[in-house]
């Protein structure tokens, strides 16, 4: 089983990589000759320097010496190969690939759409809309025609009002003509949304497009959200089959309520919403703009306290009692920023964030134009509509396309993806069109996927996060299978290690007794005295204590010295103790027994004896590695580094 990355990055506390290092850099040591520099030794010391508990570990000398042990565990790491073990080398590319995903994200345009996201959801607005409909791939013929169409009835419903002109040209085929009453952020999708609250109320946007085609929208008000309400209601609807009208038994119901009836009861037996009645009649959480029936939302957003239930109204889909259980104002920006941030990533609002991205990595790669694609658009045919086309004998593959850093593609990289891209559905278009589109998808996978490859090589932090995992990694492999594994399995050799260092697992003394603890010393006095009667725990604590108030606490059992219950002046004698001040409050102890000190079997000891065992066994197995390779410090520089540490 591999460890967490917590571990891995405790282990590695001593080391932080350097890319590479500059003229000035001295060499501190050496290992076989293999130099480790002034500057990794200081970043080292510095960023650690607040985790190291020991304090004598603070002095550079001792620390030099953890830094050089350090280093030779690394060293001896590779010399064993666990560098090229596969679960090591799969590991530390899941954990690169699953970092570098932090450091590939535009923050600043995802900051900027959360917190339009959150203004947004803050906000309810009411619009109407046209739509002409026109397919994503639409030609440039088609898109002209529906931009004109869009725009004449644009001037329609400025002339005779936008109302008029949307009864008229709906037609639910080609022309959309909707009420879409009050919605807010995350409703619509996000190109609609944005002309939505970006024009004032009142007005009529200009034609815009979105994945469903040209629309114009007339914003109608605007008002703040209503948060989230919780309600239950109790529906009926006339019915044939029923000469009792649903308006005149709404009203009985309602009397009812007023005389204090349940109403989840009566909700269960009397409303004709099935999919609620059994359940009391609730229904889920609701925000503004959520329902069809703007009078049902009016009615159960005009509720003001728990409990209370309105008057019977009707709706569209029957007459309603609604009650009231929760009312939630929108959640402070802090409380609800995680939520959003998953929502803007899932949303069409993510596309932004991926375009940010492709446009810092073509200006850091210096891509400025998009190459000449003709020869691509002059190979298609129609037998790519049916995904059977293939490269023309004469196809030349060997001439550049375009460079990403130090990477070439070739014609031959496009057209054998091109040649993928036959497996997606694709509507008609113009090769012109196809060629171009699947061009920028070619070139912003590969953008990305360089980026990442290379982040290393042109990010310092990354570089350094990486090499702390990768080292720290293979250092626990190398630990786990050199010392704490063979310690472990090692049963012979740790049984003899137990029985050449038995003075050193000696058990302390220890008291078997009853421990009082109270803020309140007179309780303890009373204590006291029953402890001196011979009164068990069970009896004196109900003397003590009640269900409403717990004067004394009891702990029982066998305790060392060292026990928190205990306070450090306590004699070991059986009988009971003084009155003893410890923690701001106050022990009596019942002694009953004094356990002295005894040898531990091998059994009782097991976990320190291995503890002890391994610590041996890493002294031995590291002196042993400062013979095998050879440490050469400079002295002089050594001096150096201590000066500039003692100076800051």
């Amino acid at each position: 089983m591999r460890v967490s990355g917590v571990l891995i990055l405790f282990l590695s506390v001593f080391l932080v990589k350097l890319n590479a290092q500059t003229k000035q850099d001295q060499v501190l040591f050496t290992i076989d000759n293999k130099p480790v520099y002034t500057s990794e030794f200081l970043r080292v010391y510095n960023k650690n320097l607040d985790l190291v508990q020991d304090e004598s570990q603070k002095e550079v000398d001792n620390y030099l010496e953890l830094f050089i042990n350090y280093k030779l565990k690394l060293k001896e790491a590779h010399a064993l190969g666990f560098d090229t073990n596969p679960s090591y080398l799969r590991e530390l590319s899941s954990y690169k690939k699953q970092l570098a995903n932090s450091f590939m994200k535009e923050t600043k345009v995802t900051d900027a759409l959360v917190e339009e996201a959150y203004e947004r959801i803050s906000f309810d607005v009411n619009a109407n809309h046209i739509l002409v409909k026109l397919a994503e791939t639409a030609s440039p013929k088609d898109t002209l025609a529906a931009f004109n169409k869009i725009s004449e009835l644009r001037d329609r419903a400025l002339k005779e009002g936008f109302e008029k002109v949307r009864q008229e040209v709906h037609n639910g085929q080609t022309v959309y003509g909707e009420k879409l009453g009050y919605f807010s952020g995350f409703k619509m999708v996000y190109d609609f949304e944005t002309v939505a609250f970006n024009t004032p109320v009142g007005d009529i946007s200009k034609p815009f497009r979105t994945r469903f085609g040209y629309h114009i929208v007339n914003v109608l008000d605007k008002r703040e959200s209503r948060g989230e309400r919780t309600v239950a209601h109790i529906m009926l609807v006339d019915n044939n089959n029923n000469t009792e009208k649903a308006e005149v038994k709404i009203q009985d119901i309602y009397q009812k309520l007023k005389q204090g009836e349940d109403f989840e009861a009566l909700a269960k037996q009397f409303s004709d919403d099935k999919s609620t009645s059994s359940n009391g009649g609730k229904l889920a959480p609701i925000v503004g703009g959520q329902l069809r029936s703007q009078e049902f939302e009016d009615v159960a957003f005009s509720l003001e306290n728990i409990g209370d239930f309105s008057q019977p109204f009707k709706s569209a889909y029957g007459w309603h009692i609604v009650k009231l259980y929760n009312a939630k104002p929108t959640p402070e920006f802090e409380t609800i920023k995680p939520e959003l941030i998953n929502k803007v990533k899932r949303d069409d609002r993510s596309k932004l964030i991926d375009e940010a991205l492709i446009a810092k990595l073509k200006k850091h790669y210096r891509i400025a134009s998009t190459p000449d694609l003709s020869y691509f658009e002059s190979i298609l045919n129609d037998s790519y509509f049916t995904k059977t086309w293939f490269l023309p004998p004469s196809f030349i593959g060997k001439k550049n396309l375009v460079v990403i850093g130090k990477r070439s593609f070739s014609y031959k990289h496009f057209a054998d993806y091109l040649m993928k891209s036959q497996r997606n559905p694709t509507a008609k278009a113009s090769f012109k069109t196809i060629v171009n589109n699947v061009y920028n998808n070619f070139l912003n996978e590969n953008l990305i996927r360089y980026h990442e490859n290379n982040l290393e090589d042109e990010n310092e932090e990354f570089a350094n996060i990486v090499g702390e995992y990768r080292d720290g990694l293979l250092l626990f492999d190398l630990m786990e299978n050199t010392i704490w594994n063979a310690a472990s399995n090692d049963t012979l050799a740790v049984k003899e290690y137990f029985e050449s260092h038995k003075a050193n697992y000696i058990s302390n003394e220890k008291i078997d007794a009853v421990v009082a603890s109270s803020s309140n010393k007179k309780a303890l006095k009373k204590v006291a005295k029953w402890f001196e009667k011979g009164y068990d725990v069970e009896k004196i604590k109900p003397l003590v204590n009640s269900e409403d108030k717990i004067e004394v606490l009891f702990s029982t059992g066998v305790l060392e010295k060292t026990h928190q219950t205990l306070p450090e002046n306590l004699p070991f004698n059986v009988g009971v103790s003084k009155i003893l001040s410890h923690n701001n409050s106050y022990v009596v102890v019942k002694i009953k027994e004094v356990l002295p000190k005894k040898q531990l079997e091998f059994v009782e000891a097991k976990g320190a004896v291995i503890s002890d065992y391994q610590q041996q066994k890493e002294i031995n197995w590291v002196n042993g590695l400062h013979e095998k390779y050879e440490v050469d410090i400079d002295e002089k520089v050594l001096q150096e580094v201590k000066n500039k540490i003692k100076n800051n």
